[in-house]
């Protein structure tokens, strides 16, 4: 090893660390905005659907480019890719800080969406051709898991505090010294690396992946929150199957293609890729139910529900540090079968013991059980992808792992919401639908959502306290219910995919067959020189 790559090398642990701060801005922006919408809504007059397209701009946005954004980042470099993404995640985060309408906010969002999907992908590929020991990539791969779900979880303590202490526009304003620390150590400290023979731009496949990823999430987002039978959601589903459908016989077709299909061939790409599609499918349907459990049911500001979920953060993270270890001993299949089967267990215990006025103490249980078992899961999975390819293919593989954690999430809160929001209008038909039945307009609104049953109550609490009161009770226990039948079905939907992981999943990774490897070791800038294998 000669001096230049002895440099590389030593520097790699603190090329992670500066990874980690251009992954945890991602994390945090994914929860840390909820937060904000109240306040948004009030200082720029946003509707409820202006509301909604807020959070989706963004989501749409990050999960149709995942796959095109870590082809482009093997091509011309994924250093490069990450750096421009995270320049343009800070510019149109202070573009979102600086909004002066709901409609420029939307694009602001959508944009960041842009950038965090040249991001993400280049973190792990950035990772995955920097620690090429098996066992070293395994750890590295787990605190990056880790710092994800410690950015997720510690999200909404964070936009609690901003919120009690600053105006909304603080939730984008906090995105600057992050993107700062990121792009300043990764400049210094993190190796470039890129496909060594890239090929033919696969135009065709590009568009028509993120056309169709664009329209599956859309219709899974509209069904969410209005019904899976409505019209545009039937007509986006139905694109997306066209347009997916031809996008895998494009891939199949091309010699050159962006996402080789021979991949999923490999059970240990195909497994892992499932597992975190149901993983995250549960996480994000809790994360979904909790904090409006907290905030609206039990009567806690967004500070305070934000400091009861950071257990979860806490668990998750020491979970995942210690997942590479487990995996190691036991072996792939086992740790994330296992992770799956424990979180199932988390969330059958939060199903038995969840009512209205359940203690904290109670739910923590519950809350640190499932976190575990996601945190044992997340970091063996991703690894399974990533040391299933070969490294030329590390953007698209790292894409292909984000894309199926993003449709996992968007998934579990609107299937799961679906679940719970239907036994909730029927118990609030149930409770008050004969004593408002000459208040269509009051009824309407306790029916909308939790949150709008506890502002019916507010306006006539002065006229009639009774009433109010009976409408809260009858609110709550309403969303308890159908909160508690959303558990039931995540809990049996991760018992059986603890069982296909067991099945499926293979005990050790397997890496990609010799005529994958079309490249033994990434291509370097012309100033540094490749690291060589361990």
């Amino acid at each position: 090893m000669d001096i230049e790559q002895a440099k590389w090398h030593k520097r790699r642990w603190i090329a992670l660390a500066f990874l980690g701060f251009s992954l945890l801005v991602i994390s945090l922006d994914t929860t840390v905005v909820n937060l904000a919408l109240p306040s948004i809504s009030k200082e720029l007059g946003s509707s409820s659907s202006g509301l909604q397209w807020i959070v989706d701009a963004y989501i749409l946005v990050f999960a149709s480019s995942l796959l095109t954004l870590g082809s482009i980042g093997d091509r011309i470099g994924r250093k490069k890719t990450l750096q421009i993404g995270l320049i343009a995640f800070g510019i149109f985060s202070l573009g979102g800080a600086l909004s002066t309408s709901t409609g420029m906010l939307i694009g602001m969002r959508a944009m960041m969406g842009l950038a965090g999907a040249a991001m993400m992908p280049s973190t792990l590929s950035i990772l995955t051709a920097t620690f090429r020991e098996p066992k070293e990539r395994a750890q590295a791969i787990a605190m990056w898991a880790a710092v994800f779900a410690l950015g997720s979880g510690i999200g909404p303590l964070v936009g609690g505090y901003l919120l009690e202490h600053f105006q909304w526009e603080a939730v984008f304003y906090i995105n600057l010294p992050i993107v700062a620390i990121g792009l300043i150590g990764g400049y210094f400290f993190i190796q470039d690396s890129r496909d060594e023979h890239p090929r033919k731009v696969d135009l065709v496949g590009s568009l028509l992946s993120i056309a169709g990823l664009f329209a599956l999430v859309y219709g899974i987002i509209e069904a969410g929150q209005s019904s899976w039978t409505d019209h545009k959601v039937l007509y986006a589903f139905g694109a997306a199957s066209v347009l997916l459908v031809a996008f895998a016989v494009s891939e199949w077709r091309s010699s050159e293609p962006m996402l080789p299909l021979r991949f999923f061939k490999n059970m240990s790409f195909t497994g892992a890729n499932m597992a975190l599609t149901l993983i995250s499918f549960a996480m994000f349907g809790i994360m979904f139910f909790m904090s409006q459990y907290f905030q609206t049911v039990q009567g806690y500001t967004a500070l305070q529900a934000g400091v009861r979920l950071l257990p979860m953060a806490g668990m998750s993270f020491v979970a995942a540090i210690v997942s590479a270890r487990v995996a190691q001993r036991v072996g792939t299949k086992v740790a994330v079968g296992t992770g799956i089967l424990i979180a199932s267990g988390g969330l059958f215990y939060l199903c038995r013991i969840a009512e209205v006025d359940t203690s904290y103490g109670m739910i923590v249980i519950g809350m640190c059980v499932i976190s575990t078992g996601m945190g044992l899961t997340m970091s063996p999975a991703t690894n399974s992808i990533m040391g299933s390819l070969p490294v030329n293919k590390a953007g698209v593989g790292s894409a292909m792992n984000d894309t199926t954690r993003m449709l996992g999430g968007a998934l579990g809160v609107a299937v799961l919401g679906t679940i719970m929001n239907n036994l909730y209008i029927a118990r609030i038909n149930d409770a008050l639908g004969g004593t408002l039945s000459s208040s269509p307009q009051l009824l309407e609104a306790a029916r909308s959502s939790v949150q709008g049953a506890h502002i019916v109550a507010q306006q006539i609490q002065s006229i009639n306290p009774a009433l109010a009161g009976m409408i809260v009770e009858s609110a709550n226990q309403a969303f308890t219910s159908g909160m508690v039948r959303g558990m039931v079905i995540a809990a049996i939907i991760m018992l059986m995919a603890s069982l296909a992981t067991f099945v499926i999943l293979p005990v050790r990774v397997r890496p990609a067959k010799e005529e994958d490897q079309t490249t033994p070791l990434p291509e370097i800038d012309k100033e540094t020189t490749p690291i060589s294998p361990q």
